[in-house]
């Protein structure tokens, strides 16, 4: 039973387990977000992964956002229809059908801004078969060792750049990176030095350089304020936070400012069976355990393990029919096992909906 527009999601309208957004700690987080990237001279293109979702999208932009990242041309699809003029794919592009999709969008709307990766001639050699009137815009990608993608060597990167600056129907728009793989400041500073070497090198006029931007955005903001490029960070996370794995690694934790966490799961005890130990309504498919499991917002609850439908908690004083909420731990692994979610206030009463689109 979806919940009514300005009642309580306690009034009875609403059915358990539910995860409800906070519209107060929302807003904050992409009015922090968008203030850290200007002050520090960059854009941010944020990964619209993480939420998919039409409502959050829309406030993303309006607070000036460059346009959407995505990892997936499915998902470009997906947010072309949320009204983003502007897309990054921050992957190397590799599927058909996906990519005539995207030369067919490109050559509809002329406005229309595409970026994917390439860190290989074969991707490159792919995004060519598939250009259509318009060439598809590429950013090389330079990657670490151990790491995800990209070249492993300037030298490699730049022979790739050069191949897609002669491939009729690529052009060439600059450098991209992912430092959040990195484990330490000094290891990030040494690969955003590479990927400034490598904008250096790389001759296209008015040239990209993005990079993730969720766990190291305050190392970013110091080492690339004289990067002789256009900065664009993909941070998705930050959007409603949470309380587990990025509320240890947000930078906010070593500079001015904070994230809110906006995403509560709340759900029924349904069994004690045992002493101080009770059976929650809430499982995996409601919440996120990759990056950690649930974080019990009542004292002296200690979840033990979580089960499809079920999560199991060491408790005392539980009975059959109390509600307990519970933060998360990973927003990107969050929002996919919902459609619908409750936009609540401060006294939970319900002031919207977010839809997502996965």
């Amino acid at each position: 039973m979806p919940a009514i527009l300005g009642q309580s999601v306690f009034d009875g309208g609403l059915e358990f387990p539910a995860m409800v957004v906070h519209r107060d700690a929302l807003e904050h987080n992409i009015a922090t977000m968008a203030g850290f990237v200007r002050d520090h001279g960059m854009e941010l293109a944020p990964h619209a992964k993480t939420h998919m979702s039409p409502e959050i999208a829309a406030m993303q932009l309006a607070a000036g956002a460059w346009g959407l990242t995505v990892a997936t041309t499915r998902q470009a699809a997906v947010v072309r229809g949320f009204g983003a003029g502007r897309i990054m794919v921050a992957n190397q592009v590799v599927d058909p059908a996906g990519l005539t999709w995207a030369a067919h969008e490109l050559e509809r709307d002329p406005e229309f801004e595409f970026l994917s990766f390439a860190d290989s001639r074969a991707g490159i050699d792919i995004l060519a078969a598939h250009a259509g009137a318009r060439p598809f815009r590429v950013l090389v990608e330079l990657g670490h060792e151990g790491g995800r993608a990209g070249c492993r060597s300037l030298d490699e990167l730049l022979e790739v750049a050069s191949y897609a600056q002669a491939t009729p129907g690529v052009e060439l728009a600059g450098v991209a990176g992912y430092e959040g793989g990195l484990r330490t400041a000094e290891e990030v500073r040494k690969y955003l030095d590479a990927l400034q070497e490598a904008v250096e090198y790389v001759r296209v006029r008015n040239p990209i350089l993005t990079v993730g931007g969720s766990q190291w955005f305050d190392v970013i903001g110091r080492e690339l304020v004289a990067a002789q490029a256009r900065i664009l960070l993909r941070s998705g996370a930050y959007v409603t936070h949470d309380d587990g794995y990025y509320r240890e690694r947000t930078p906010f934790n070593r500079i001015e400012g904070e994230l809110r966490p906006a995403l509560e799961v709340w759900a029924h005890v349904l069994s004690v069976p045992e002493p101080e130990l009770a059976i929650v309504g809430m499982g995996k498919r409601d919440a996120p355990y990759d990056e950690g499991l649930p974080i019990p917002r009542r004292g002296g609850v200690t979840v033990v393990k979580m089960q499809d439908q079920h999560t199991v908690v060491r408790a005392a004083g539980l009975k059959p029919g109390d509600l307990l909420a519970f933060g998360i731990s990973h927003p990107c692994t969050a929002f996919d096992k919902w459609r619908v979610l409750p936009l609540v206030d401060r006294d939970y009463r319900v002031v919207g909906t977010i839809r997502t689109n996965f």
